[in-house]
């Protein structure tokens, strides 16, 4: 049974609710940011897009796109179990990627902003007979309507970092209202298990990360060969998931190593893809030569900075790529997966800013895996002793991808987890 609402979360609500007017102007702005899709902008309303399937529905809900990436394996498994599967993000990116990696069975929605008509709207067409939330999305109307239909509700490939843990403790009650209303919750690690029941989650199973579980992504093997071919004897490096003010130190990187390495192919494939324009403009400024994936063009041998600015396509590139640095990690944004990359067998670098991944980066970095730099200049001395060392990064390469591959097994203990709500749901059924 759980508790009343507490005082915040009673303000929170109500304040949504007064505040959905204001919700046109939100997401027209953020339409015109290119973060909508102009299709779609009802299913942010609540409004469905799809009819419901019939049968058992699970609801799978992930952020943007590392979050609905890992929930994949969990799609498979259960759509292979009989559940008609509905996975909801919030962001224009995840949306394409999965509209082809999702299998038979499963259909992508928009999720609705936090708001109670909204979520109430779209809880009526869709009936989801379990609810599964990725990683810390604690979105407070989207727990407490959940909860209100007796839904079973799973947190999955939990984590909490101390920071967001530090921010929670200034609201113990609203933490503990919020976390209560969760069946289980399945965490990454024992760090985050731990913080996840100091703030009242009343069942908590460490379970490990699906992200390692995560296919490798694929790639076109003709467009793979084109590629190769076009960069055969090339030295090449790539810097994915770059960030704002990434992207500057890694055109001086390339400046800075292109008289040692004058054939030097760096290729940037910014976080949010339609920085791509921003991205060949800083090429520009750095007197190199960028041209642009989402323009259809190919690198020729004239060009230095090839912007990989398209979406579903970074496993093209890590098969390019012997060396690829992992963005998000020079400026402080918490690090992007590394895990996609070692699995295709590159040699790692990165920055010193990978809280987010605190755990993946610590095994990789022990098992010398990856090579952490703390600034441009760590970059680029470390990418010219690698490009120089191709027994090296074949070592790193070797030692990423196997670190990786023993840190799996998070689905099939997610799943184990999960058996009993969907053995109940089959007796209920009959």
């Amino acid at each position: 049974m759980t508790g009343p609402l507490t005082l915040p979360l009673g303000l929170y609500r109500a304040g949504m609710a007064v505040l959905e007017p204001a919700t046109a102007a939100v997401l027209a702005a953020r339409l015109r940011r290119g973060k909508e899709d102009r299709t779609r902008l009802a299913e942010r309303r609540g409004h469905p897009g799809r009819s419901r399937p019939a049968g058992r529905l699970a609801w799978l809900h992930g952020a943007s796109v590392g979050e609905t990436i890992s929930l994949l394996p969990v799609v498979e498994r259960l759509t292979r179990r009989g559940f008609s599967v509905l996975v909801t993000s919030g962001t224009v990116t995840s949306a394409g990627l999965l509209a082809r990696r999702l299998p038979p069975g499963a259909i992508h929605q928009f999720m609705p902003l936090d708001v109670p008509r909204y979520l109430r709207r779209f809880l009526d067409h869709w009936a989801p007979n379990l609810v599964l939330v990725a990683e810390s999305e604690i979105w407070p109307n989207t727990i407490v309507e959940v909860s209100r239909r007796g839904i079973p509700l799973i947190m999955v490939n939990a984590r909490l970092s101390e920071r967001s843990f530090r921010r929670w403790q200034r609201l113990p009650k609203t933490a503990h209202a919020l976390l209560e209303r969760f069946d289980l919750c399945l965490a990454q690690s024992q760090a985050d298990g731990e913080r996840i029941a100091r703030l009242g989650a009343p069942r908590v199973v460490v379970a490990g990360n699906l992200k390692f579980d995560v296919p490798a992504p694929p790639a076109d093997p003709t467009t793979v060969a084109t590629l190769n071919g076009l960069v055969a004897g090339r030295p090449v490096w790539a810097a994915t998931s770059t960030h704002p003010g990434e992207e500057e130190m890694v055109a001086a990187v390339h400046r800075a190593l292109q008289a040692r390495f004058p054939s030097l192919l760096t290729i940037i494939a910014p976080r949010h893809p339609e920085r791509g324009e921003q991205v060949a403009a800083i090429a520009a400024e750095h007197g190199l030569r960028g041209s642009q994936r989402s323009r259809g063009l190919l690198p020729d041998r004239a060009t230095d900075i090839y912007v990989a600015d398209t979406i579903g396509e970074l496993g093209l590139f890590y098969r390019l790529a012997p060396v690829v640095f992992v963005g998000g990690s020079l400026v402080p944004r918490g690090g992007q997966n590394p895990i996609e990359p070692a699995k295709l067998g590159a040699a790692l670098m990165h920055g010193p800013y990978v809280h987010n991944f605190t755990d993946v980066y610590a095994a990789i970095d022990r098992a010398e895996g990856a090579l952490p730099v703390n600034d441009a200049r760590a970059l680029a001395h470390g990418l010219a002793a690698l490009l120089a060392d191709a027994a090296r990064v074949r070592r790193m390469a070797r030692a990423a991808a196997a670190t990786v591959d023993g840190l799996g097994g998070a689905v099939e203990r997610t799943m184990r987890a999960i058996e009993p709500y969907i053995l109940q749901m089959h007796l209920e059924a009959r």
